[in-house]
């Protein structure tokens, strides 16, 4: 079978979509199809990085396409890259030939169009993988009017996405309704969840110590929160506890990652002088065990309006590693479920934005010793989020849709 998967991000980029449907691509040439991936020349988070125009990587076609690179420090520079990521792609599907499944995700958002418009102009069919919802995204986060015009046209490029998919793979059962609710049929959507990466991500001991002490880190509680720093996980809550714990002697924060927002937390440390606050980048895949090890708690951030719009992927991994999770953000998301689900919600807390003093309780209370330290989350890992699990249903959706 002839796959072709359209996204911005691909390996060797570290951002969260590029990791899963390289795991997705590697799965399914190991299958023996014949996968071609049209991705970036850039790197995701680091524009002025390019990589090679073409690459055959583990019997996978790697086609990469240009695009501007003004980076994300404005709306109309990220729309700027966006568009021109998406006429680039467009101008090269043109002389793709058929290929007899095409999987979409939504980086850049609406790339599913060009993959429904593909399919229907060569035929094949369309696997249409939902990590975000945009332009919901967009109202939510205030960048975009609902009544725009903008905003009706984009929102009629995702209906029209949805409706020629022949299969959809929502994230959690909030983002399916909320699929449904466009008038999408929900026998044609399966929620498959984004899975750890635990063939690599595991508590290692060795690893928090080196990672802890390469970083002034050994002797201090370390709170955590590592990813993709967006407008959509608000992180001022978590910040101003920060600067109000600055005196503490132990507890100290790290923010690890990129986006919009990384350089705003350095901007906010600059600014308000905090010396407990360590930024440092993106970690690669072979050491993100280490840095996530490194952690005594584990942030997980969402934005209160973007329920079934997003999925913070970065759970997982946390949950893999066995630290304290401090959720900021709504009462009810895949979030929450998930720790119900996999009772770890005994050493977590959810609490509002804004919800300073709560914060900084939680945090204190783990760094004095009075609550509950790092536990495995045993016995749930296979069924729930592993990749050994649910890989396998991604590739069997994949090869089911010919």
């Amino acid at each position: 079978m002839k796959v072709l998967l359209l996204n911005q991000c691909f390996h060797p980029d570290v951002a969260s979509t590029a990791q899963h449907l390289s795991d997705l691509a590697v799965g399914l040439a190991e299958r023996g199809h014949d996968v071609t991936v049209v991705a970036s020349r850039r790197c995701y988070d680091k524009p002025t990085a390019r990589f090679p125009r073409r690459e055959r990587w583990k019997n996978i076609n790697i086609i990469r396409i240009p695009s501007l690179g003004f980076g994300k420090s404005a709306k109309w520079r990220r729309a700027a890259d966006f568009g021109s990521y998406l006429l680039s792609c467009g101008a090269r599907l043109a002389v793709l030939p058929k290929f007899d499944v095409v999987v979409a995700l939504t980086s850049p958002p609406l790339i599913s169009f060009l993959g429904a418009l593909f399919v229907r102009l060569k035929g094949g069919r369309l696997v249409f993988w939902v990590m975000d919802l945009n332009p919901d995204e967009a109202i939510a986060a205030g960048w975009l009017r609902e009544s725009s015009l903008v905003a009706r046209i984009l929102d009629s490029m995702l209906k029209y996405s949805l409706r020629h998919a022949d299969r959809i793979i929502a994230l959690d059962r909030f983002m399916k309704e909320r699929i449904v609710r466009k008038g999408i049929i929900p026998g044609k959507i399966e929620i498959i969840r984004p899975w750890s990466h635990d063939d690599v991500i595991r508590f290692d001991h060795e690893g928090r110590r080196a990672f802890r002490e390469s970083h002034g880190l050994s002797d201090k509680y370390v709170v955590m929160y590592s990813g993709n720093h967006s407008p959509c996980h608000p992180l001022d809550t978590l910040l101003q506890a920060a600067e109000r714990l600055k005196e503490h002697p132990r507890i100290a924060f790290c923010f690890v990652g990129g986006g919009s927002e990384f350089k705003k937390v350095q901007a906010r440390v600059s600014e308000w002088h905090l010396k407990n606050i360590t930024c440092l980048p993106y970690q690669p895949l072979d050491q993100l065990a280490a840095s996530l090890s490194g952690a005594d708690t584990h942030v997980v951030v969402m934005g209160d309006a973007f329920t079934g719009i997003i999925h913070p992927c970065k759970i997982y991994n946390v949950l893999v590693i066995g630290s304290p999770v401090l959720v900021i953000g709504p009462e009810e998301s895949h979030i929450t479920e998930l720790l119900r689900e996999t009772n770890c919600n005994g050493q977590a807390l959810v609490v509002s934005h804004g919800d300073v003093e709560a914060v900084m309780k939680y945090l204190t209370d783990g760094a004095d010793g009075t609550r509950l330290a790092r536990q495995e989350c045993s016995g749930v890992m296979a069924d729930h989020f592993a990749k050994s699990a649910l890989l396998p249903q991604m590739i069997t959706v994949v090869e089911a849709t010919k």
